[in-house]
C-alpha cells in the first residue's frame, strides 16, 4: 500500500493531518475536538478507533485540543518530546499514553521512520518532522518564525511538504489586533508569512518534490489566493513548475493524496533511537 496523506484541517483554530500506510494510521497533531476529528476521518472513510498514534509538533491548543478524548476514550498513544509532553500534561494531567522521543533523533512508528528537528517558535520545544516511507517522504513545517538552514536541510528530501503560510504582512499590519500580538507573529519565533514560506519552498524544491500543502492560514490576516500566488510565483520564477501547490482549509479536509516518490534523494544513514513510554 502506498502512503497517503489527508490534511483534515489547518488554520489558526485547529490543525490535524492523517497519514496512512499498510501498517500505520497516524495523526499529525490533534488540534480539533475529538468529535471533529472523528467526523473528519469518517468523511474519508476512516474510523478514529483505527488510529495507531498521534505525533505532536508542539503543545499549543490549536494542535492538541483533541488529545484528552483521543487518549481517554480510545487510548491512542501520543508521541512528543519531553518538554512538549510536560506542557500538555500540566493542562491535562490525566493523559498517560506518552511515547517520549528526543528532539533531533529518529524513531520508528510502524513502517514509518520519523526524523525530528528543532524549529524556531514560541513553544517549549517545537519540532518539525520528516516522515520516511518506502513510497515517499513527507515533510512537516508548521508554526515557525523563520526557516533556518537546518530546517531546510532536514526537509530537503520531502516529496510532499506541509508548509505554514500564516499571514500576509500588509493584512497583518492593517488588522485590528494588539501591537504586541503583531510583534509576536512577525518575530523570528512567530509564524511564517506568505513570502517567507515561498522562499522556503524554493530552497526545498528538487526533482522529487511534487506537492506542497499551504497550512495554518490566519482567518483575519491572509487569504488562500494570496498564499497560493506567493508560493506558486516564487517557484515559477525559480524555474520550478513540476510542484503542485494546494491550499488547506480550517473547515474541510483536503482530498486524500496518494504519495508516489519520484527522484527521491537517497536517505542519509540515521541512528534510530528508542522511544520512552
Amino acid at each position: 500500500m502506498a502512503a497517503t496523506i489527508t490534511i483534515l484541517g489547518s488554520g489558526s483554530s485547529g490543525n490535524c493531518a492523517f497519514v496512512e500506510t499498510s501498517r500505520l494510521r497516524l495523526l499529525i497533531d490533534a488540534g480539533f475536538s475529538g468529535r471533529q476529528i472523528a467526523m473528519r476521518l469518517a468523511s474519508i472513510g476512516r474510523k478514529i478507533e483505527d488510529v495507531n498514534a498521534v505525533l505532536l509538533t508542539h503543545e499549543h491548543h490549536d494542535h492538541t485540543q483533541g488529545l484528552p478524548v483521543l487518549c481517554r476514550r480510545y487510548e491512542i498513544p501520543v508521541y512528543a518530546n519531553r518538554l512538549t509532553a510536560e506542557a500538555v500534561q500540566e493542562e491535562s494531567p490525566e493523559l498517560k499514553q506518552w511515547r517520549v522521543f528526543q528532539t533531533g533523533h529518529a524513531f520508528e512508528i510502524g513502517d514509518v521512520l520519523v526524523e525530528s528537528f528543532t524549529v524556531p517558535h514560541d513553544a517549549h520545544d517545537p519540532v518539525g518532522f520528516l516522515l520516511r516511507h518506502e513510497s515517499g517522504n513527507i515533510g512537516v513545517l508548521t508554526d515557525l518564525g523563520h526557516c533556518t538552514r537546518l530546517v531546510i536541510e532536514r526537509v530537503k528530501p520531502a516529496n510532499v511538504l506541509m508548509l505554514e503560510t500564516n499571514h500576509d504582512p500588509r493584512m497583518l499590519q492593517d488588522a485590528n489586533r494588539p501591537w504586541s500580538l503583531k510583534q509576536r507573529i512577525l518575530s523570528r519565533f512567530g509564524h511564517l508569512s506568505n513570502e517567507a514560506a515561498a522562499e522556503a519552498a524554493v530552497q526545498v524544491a528538487h526533482d522529487g518534490l511534487r506537492h506542497v500543502f499551504l497550512g495554518h492560514l490566519s482567518r483575519e490576516c491572509n487569504r488562500p489566493e494570496l498564499a497560493h500566488h506567493a508560493v506558486t510565483s516564487a517557484l515559477h520564477k525559480a524555474g520550478v513548475r513540476h510542484v503542485s501547490v494546494h491550499t488547506t482549509s480550517q473547515h474541510t479536509p483536503n482530498p486524500t493524496l496518494h504519495i508516489a516518490a519520484t527522484h527521491a534523494p537517497p536517505p542519509h544513514p540515521v541512528a534510530v533511537a528508542a522511544v520512552v513510554s
